[in-house]
C-alpha cells in the first residue's frame, strides 16, 4: 500500500529512486522427503514396494522478498499432493515465519518413482493424514523456514527458452473417426498413448507448448541463489526397477546447478523445475517412423533434464536481473461440483466387482475403474479448490490443483494482462486430470470418471477466475 501511495503522490523519477531505495532478497533450501524402502511406489497401475532409492526426494523452496511482500514456492517430488497435506504445511510455515499462506504456492512435480501423499486411497478427497503426510508436511514447513533464514540481498530476473525435442500430444484420434474401446463399455474418439492403433493414428487431439520458462534470483554479487523452471512436459519415466526417483525433475535441479557453476555453496543453491500444463504430453513421439529408439535406466531422464538445462543457462545469459521488482499475491477458493457416475455406470461397476477374480489380463483395467466408480460415490457434491495467482514485476505465475491439458496454458498465457506468464500445475492440491469440454467429448483416459472428478466446465471456471487475480494483481 505504502508504494502504491508513492506512486500516486511522486514524480517519475522520484517513484524510481523510492523504488531503488529498497531491498530485495531471495533465499532458498532444500528438504529431504524420501520415503522410506518398502514404501509403496505410486503412479502406475500397481503400488509394487520400493527396493532402491536411486535419487532422493526434496521439496525445494524459494522465497522472494521486495521489502513489502514475501513469495513462497515450494515443489515437491511427489505424483501429487492431497490440499489437506498443503494446508498443515503452510499453517506451520505461516506460524513460524509470518508469511500470510495466501502468498505460498506448493506444487508436486508428478514424478512416477515416490511413494504417495495421497493417502491410503486417492479416491478420497480428504481424510485423516497418514504417518507419511504428516512427515512431508513438517518437511515442506521446515524448508519455507530455512529459506526464510536464507534471505539476502539479490537480484532476480525471468526469460525463457525453447526446448521443443521432448514434447509430444499423447493423445491421438484415429482415421475415418474410428474409436476405441473404454473400461465403461462405451467407446473414445481419443486415445491416450496409443502404441496398439499406430496404423490407424490420424493426429494428435490438441497442442504442445515447447517453451521452457524461468526465474532466477542471484546474490547482489552474482553468486547463483535458485533458479526456479516450468517446463509443460509430465514425467520421463524409464526408471530401474522398483526405485524411488526424482525423475528428470530432480536431474535438473543437479544439472542446472552444475550448469551454473554453483556447487558447494553456502547456503546451498537450489535449483527447481516445476512442472506446467502437461495433462496430454509426454515425451513419446506416437507419429514418428521406424522404429523406436531404447534407453538405458535413467537415460532418457538424464537427456531430458540436461537439454532444458541447457537452454535455460543459454537463455539466462539473455536477461537482466534486476535490484528490485514489486511483488504481489492473490489467491481464492473456487468450488467445483464433483463428478458423479450414472446409475447405469455405477450399476455395471457393482456387477464387475461382484464377478470372480480372474488371472487373466485385463487391458482395459474395467476392475481398477469399476472400483474406482463406486468409490467415488461417496465423493461430497462440490470441492474447494485453491485458485492462485502471483505477480513478479512483469511476469505472472498462475497456479491450478490439476493435471491441467497444454491448450488450458496457452489459453491462460493468451488472455493474460502481462507481459509474461506461466503456469503450474498440481499446486496447492492435487484432484486429478483437467480436460477441456472439448476434450470430454473425445473421451480418453483422461476424462474417465476416476481419472477426472469435477465437472466438464471445470477449466473454462477455473481460467474466468485467474484472469479476475490477474486482474486484481495488475493495478
Amino acid at each position: 500500500m505504502r508504494y502504491r501511495l508513492l506512486s500516486i503522490l511522486l514524480p517519475p523519477l522520484m517513484l524510481a529512486s523510492a523504488a531503488s531505495a529498497q531491498t530485495f532478497r531471495a533465499g532458498a533450501a532444500a528438504s529431504n522427503i524420501t520415503p522410506p524402502l518398502g514404501s509403496g511406489i505410486v503412479g502406475g497401475w500397481t503400488a509394487p514396494p520400493a527396493t532402491h532409492i536411486h535419487d532422493e526426494l526434496h521439496a525445494r523452496c524459494l522465497v522472494l522478498d521486495d521489502g513489502s511482500n514475501k513469495l513462497v514456492f515450494v515443489v515437491v517430488d511427489s505424483v501429487s499432493v492431497n490440499r489437506d497435506v498443503f494446508d498443515r504445511a503452510k499453517l506451520a510455515a505461516r506460524d513460524a515465519t509470518g508469511i500470510p499462506v495466501e502468498n505460498m504456492m506448493m506444487s508436486a512435480t508428478h514424478t512416477h518413482s515416490a511413494s504417495s501423499a495421497r493417502g491410503a486411497n486417492a479416491m478420497v478427497v480428504s481424510g485423516p493424514l497418514d504417518d507419511y503426510q504428516k512427515f512431508l508436511a513438517t518437511r515442506i514447513s521446515d524448508g519455507v523456514r530455512r529459506a526464510v533464514n536464507n534471505l539476502e540481498p539479490a537480484r532476480i530476473g525471468w526469460g525463457s527458452g525453447q526446448v521443443p525435442q521432448h514434447v509430444f500430444n499423447r493423445r491421438w484420434l484415429l482415421k475415418n473417426g474410428q474409436t476405441a474401446p473404454n473400461p465403461f463399455g462405451g467407446r473414445d474418439k481419443a486415445v491416450m498413448n496409443p502404441g496398439g492403433y499406430r496404423d490407424k493414428l490420424d493426429k494428435p487431439a490438441g497442442p504442445v507448448n515447447p517453451q521452457v520458462y524461468f526465474v532466477s534470483v542471484e546474490s547482489t554479487g552474482g553468486r547463483p541463489i535458485a533458479l526456479l523452471a516450468n517446463y509443460w512436459l509430465h514425467y520421463v519415466g524409464g526408471v530401474g526397477g522398483a526405485q524411488i526417483s526424482a525423475d528428470y525433475f530432480g536431474e535438473f535441479a543437479g544439472r542446472i546447478q552444475e550448469l551454473l557453476g554453483a556447487d558447494r555453496q553456502r547456503p546451498a543453491f537450489v535449483g527447481i523445475l516445476a512442472n506446467g500444463p502437461c495433462g496430454d504430453v509426454n515425451n513419446i513421439d506416437y507419429g514418428a517412423t521406424g522404429p523406436s529408439p531404447r534407453y538405458k535406466p535413467y537415460e532418457k531422464i538424464q537427456l531430458v533434464a540436461n537439454d532444458v538445462a541447457q537452454e535455460v543457462v543459454r537463455a539466462r545469459k539473455r536477461i537482466v536481473h534486476r535490484d528490485w521488482v514489486p511483488l504481489k499475491a492473490a489467491a481464492t477458493d473456487l468450488p467445483l461440483k464433483m463428478r458423479r457416475a450414472s446409475p447405469e455406470i455405477l450399476a455395471r461397476a457393482k456387477e464387475i466387482l461382484a464377478r470372480p477374480k480372474s488371472d487373466k489380463p485385463d487391458p482395459l483395467h474395467e476392475v481398477i475403474y469399476a472400483q474406482r466408480t463406486v468409490d467415488s460415490a461417496n465423493w461430497p457434491e462440490s470441492v474447494n479448490i485453491v485458485v492462485q495467482a502471483f505477480r513478479i514485476g512483469d511476469l505472472a505465475v498462475a497456479a491450478i490443483p490439476f493435471e491441467t491439458f497444454t491448450e488450458t496454458g496457452l489459453e491462460i498465457k493468451a488472455k493474460s494482462p502481462f507481459k509474461d506468464t506461466f503456469t503450474i500445475e498440481l499446486a496447492n492440491g492435487g484432484l486429478g486430470y483437467l480436460p477441456t469440454p472439448e476434450q470430454h467429448e473425445l473421451g480418453g483416459y483422461e476424462t474417465w470418471h476416476g481419472t477426472n472428478r469435477v465437472e466438464r466446465e471445470a477449466s473454462r471456471k477455473i481460467v474466468a477466475r485467474l484472469l479476475d487475480l490477474f486482474g486484481s494483481l495488475n493495478k
